[in-house]
């Protein structure tokens, strides 16, 4: 929809709370949004100055939209997650977890079962949790039947059998595991009540269980029943020192639920930590794939929403790191700076980061500490899948760097034996290149490194990664071709978004397996020139090494010039535009001392 069409229909918009909904031209719902004011909320992406790129995209692709009006933002809260969650628009956030959680299931019959179940059906009984871990699940039901005498059999203990007379007392009940409800030997109100202290053991409010527990065994003592009420003695023993373990930071602290956000690329992750009654009851972490140009606060209200819902939460209280608008009512929302729920914030953040950096190391291959057999196979591996005439133990990789379309620079990177030799890691300041020109710079850095390892008459590497397009790679192999060194090396491409490669002049990409340490190892590679690069490029900056002309102009700020340099790339292509499309980026006042400025020096 282009925004001539979008003014036509502006008006119509209403201005009162609601979702939006996007449609592409084959009528697929491709994004839901909620708004305060629909009007104002919608008219923001048909703005001029909205320049994100991904929001580009998707108002490029927008032929219909919708309304529905509610009467808060909570419920334009509400059915937004409900519609997200049924359609799975395009463009909206995407939670990368679909796993399936365990539960605890109270069963609804005589004397209930408790077991762990994945299936939660509408038959009336109990679900505990969710829980993140099957082997926690487990762990705790063994932990509770350490304490509390539970049936595991599966027998119909209905009134009319028991008193019929049809079962006997298993192995479970001599164990003293089970106290025999099958034989009547325990009353049901009995079992129901060891039911609910279950309960209260996996909600971390073991005070009440301790509680009964010494009650039972001064019952016990005060019959002379000495052996059952040491018993109760040593349970008691456990269950405070398994509560002084597991109270993490408080027994003040009643029912909270505590959130952390950790941000890379177009990756989110999100660690959500339910403090029950003082004691984390559970810890779980999870990638989440934005879309379009989401805010922290966007994303982690998203993610609050779906986890609350997910385990069921009903805490009235969120710990999280900054400001956030979360639509609840009777919500508090706390940002710790000290104490107990600082701790916890802290010990969030600690688990997100951990997260965050486990998913990046799966992803890429890490050979340090390998035998040299391990480190060639993953060499050999490569020089398969890229049919090389040897194994490329010494592999180049360049990649450009810029600051929102201003001040290039580049970077090269080396690994030996799959392992970065960071001393042979090389940094450019261009040199040659007027303005953002992707193509010119990856030819004038190529150019100077295999000039200078020619002259020096140094080995060259057998494999080397050009991070870009088709454009780079050509632009990389001209150098190669003015130096005379076709065929010396093996050049290939990367592509930016795809970890595709590509030979100079083939029209198909080779996409190596998605699993194979060959496609880790090149992962790694990238990651490492992009780091390398942004560092060099930051340091750079700090150091007001980057210079241009239009910071000799009186009156014009570096804020003015960042956005001139994001807008037309260079200070060539800003010479080269009129009054007016000066004035639309920095204003009429800027405009025209620029302009003066050029005449008056050409």
């Amino acid at each position: 929809m282009t925004q001539e069409a979008f003014q036509q229909l502006a008006h119509t918009i209403p201005l009162s709370p609601g979702i939006y909904k996007y449609y592409d031209d084959e009528g697929s719902l491709i994004y839901v949004g909620k708004a305060k004011s629909l009007r104002k909320r919608v008219s923001s992406y048909f703005s001029k100055s909205f320049v994100g790129y991904k929001t580009h995209e998707l108002v490029k692709r927008i032929q219909r939209i919708e309304f529905t009006i509610v009467d808060s933002e909570q419920d334009a809260f509400l059915l937004e997650n409900a519609l997200i969650k049924e359609y799975k628009p395009k463009y909206n956030i995407e939670l990368k977890d679909d796993k399936t959680y365990p539960y605890i299931v109270v069963k609804r019959e005589p004397f209930p079962r408790i077991f762990l179940t994945r299936r939660k059906i509408n038959d009336g009984s109990e679900y505990i949790g969710p829980f993140t871990s099957a082997g926690k699940v487990r762990e705790l039901i063994d932990f509770v039947k350490q304490y509390i005498p539970l049936r595991s059999c599966k027998l119909n203990l209905s009134k009319a059998n028991i008193e019929a007379g049809k079962f006997k007392v298993c192995l479970e009940y001599h164990l003293g595991n089970c106290k025999g409800p099958c034989e009547g030997l325990q009353s049901l109100e009995d079992y129901q009540n060891g039911i609910q202290q279950m309960r209260n053991i996996l909600k971390g409010n073991l005070g009440s269980v301790i509680a009964q527990f010494k009650d039972d065994m001064r019952q016990h003592a005060l019959s002379l029943e000495f052996e059952k009420a040491e018993m109760l003695r040593k349970k008691i023993e456990h269950l405070e020192n398994y509560q002084s373990s597991s109270v993490v930071v408080s027994k003040h602290l009643t029912n909270l639920d505590v959130f952390s956000i950790a941000k890379d690329d177009n990756k989110a992750y999100v660690n959500y930590l339910m403090v029950q009654n003082g004691t984390i009851v559970q810890t779980h972490s999870v990638p989440i794939e934005t879309k379009l140009e989401e805010t922290d606060e966007e994303v982690l209200v998203w993610a609050i929403a779906q986890l609350r819902h997910s385990f069921n939460s009903m805490a009235k209280e969120l710990i999280v790191p900054f400001p956030i608008e979360y639509p609840e009512p009777d919500l508090v929302i706390t940002i710790p700076k000290a104490g107990d729920k600082r701790k916890l914030l802290d010990l969030s953040l600690k688990n997100v980061a951990y997260f965050k950096e486990e998913l990046r190391k799966k992803k890429m291959l890490q050979l340090e500490g390998k035998t040299d057999l391990e480190q060639k196979q993953v060499l050999y591996q490569l020089q398969d899948y890229l049919q090389l005439n040897e194994a490329p133990l010494h592999i180049e990789c360049f990649d450009n760097s810029n600051f929102q379309g201003a001040y290039p620079v580049s970077a090269m990177v080396c690994f030996k034996n799959g392992i970065p030799s960071k001393t042979d890691y090389r940094r450019f300041n261009v040199k040659t290149v007027e303005g953002i020109n992707d193509f010119a710079t990856m030819k004038e850095v190529v150019y100077r490194r295999y000039k200078r390892l020619k002259e020096e008459a140094q080995a060259f590497p057998q494999l080397v990664i050009i991070d870009g397009g088709k454009g780079q790679l050509s632009s990389a192999m001209e150098a190669f071709k003015s130096l005379g060194l076709i065929g010396a090396t093996t050049v290939v491409g990367l592509a930016k978004n795809e970890e595709e490669l590509f030979f100079p002049g083939d029209a198909e990409s080779i996409k190596l397996p998605w699993d194979s340490d060959a496609l880790k190892l090149v992962r790694r590679i990238r990651d490492e020139v992009h780091r390398f690069g942004i560092t060099f490029h930051r340091n750079q900056r700090s150091k007001g090494t980057f210079k241009n002309e239009l910071e000799q102009v009186p009156g014009i700020g570096k804020a003015s010039i960042d956005e001139l340099l994001r807008q037309f790339k260079s200070v060539k292509n800003i010479k080269q535009q009129s009054e007016q499309a000066l004035s639309t980026v920095i204003g009429a006042n800027r405009a025209a001392i620029l302009i003066k400025y050029f005449k008056e020096g050409a």
